[in-house]
């Protein structure tokens, strides 16, 4: 057994250095893990242009069918011919204008793709360096950690890409100032805007992961968190506004997820305040 291993045993303190030599061969691995996924995706350029990256702005998107559906059923019932809810159901032309463009947006595609696929285990080497750090106490409570970061990080991914992607597509390509200027959409335009997007959404999902590390160290509240619902609410309307297109109907549906979101911090937060507290308590006997 190594030196190393003989202290993580024996539960002694690594030096700084060590810690150091620690947290880069976590690094390393995570960014292996990236390169893997990054190149599968990169051999698998038809796939992912054709199935993934270029589907939302097609008319056979699953989000643009359930809005053309939605927007036939609303003129079915009040009797009008408005397309207001229908969205991307012409096709949209993109076009690169570098002579690099589309190898560098190849490359960009797949590192995307390849953090995407390989987040868990990037949280789960994050979670190896944190761990021995935690109380046999703490790591109780902290069973599942790298699960639900997890699937809170890909379930925004999916939520950015199945619903704000497509909206924002439909509204920013189909916006115009004049009759007289025509939108020609480049690449590296449209991958930037999808790629930024559905990445914002994953971020925003672990909401409550973020409270849970606040709650626990003292500097998040239920009852402040409670006391602000209402200011919190407008901050989450305008990060709705930043991460969408700059309608109201857009804003509504990104902001009803955040805001149950924040309720379910809200119980998160409390739950964090009751074990701290049964803790401290199991401690004075």
């Amino acid at each position: 057994m190594t030196e190393k291993k003989k202290k993580h045993s024996t539960n002694e303190e690594l030096t700084f250095i060590e810690h150091l030599e620690e947290l880069r061969w976590h690094i390393v691995r995570a960014v292996a893990g990236v390169f893997i996924f990054m190149l599968i995706a990169f051999l698998s350029r038809d796939f992912i242009f054709n199935e993934v990256i270029l589907k939302p702005k097609s008319p056979s998107f699953p989000t643009n069918i359930l809005f053309a559906n939605i927007s036939n059923w609303v003129n079915s019932i009040f009797n009008t011919e408005t397309t207001a809810l229908a969205i991307n159901s012409s096709p949209l032309n993109i076009v690169n204008i570098d002579m690099a463009g589309q190898f560098l947006s190849h490359i960009k595609v797949s590192l995307v793709a390849g953090i995407i696929v390989s987040s868990p285990y990037i949280i789960w080497e994050i979670w190896r360096f944190i761990k021995p750090a935690l109380k046999q106490s703490e790591l109780r409570y902290a069973r599942g950690g790298v699960f639900f970061t997890s699937v809170l990080f890909l379930a925004g991914v999916l939520f950015g890409y199945y619903l704000i992607a497509p909206l924002s597509i439909h509204f920013l390509s189909t916006y115009n100032v004049s009759q007289e200027i025509e939108n020609t959409i480049k690449l590296n335009s449209y991958i930037g805007t999808l790629t930024s997007v559905t990445f914002a959404s994953g971020i925003i999902f672990e909401l409550p992961v973020a409270t849970l590390f606040l709650s626990r160290i003292g500097l998040l509240t239920p009852d402040f968190m409670r006391k602000y619902r209402k200011h919190a609410y407008v901050l989450l309307l305008v990060l709705s506004a930043i991460i969408t297109p700059p309608d109201v109907f857009s804003q509504i549906l990104v902001c009803v997820p955040l805001v149950v979101l924040y309720e379910i911090s809200i119980f998160i937060s409390r739950y964090e305040l009751r074990r701290q507290k049964q803790v401290f308590d199991e401690t004075d006997r």
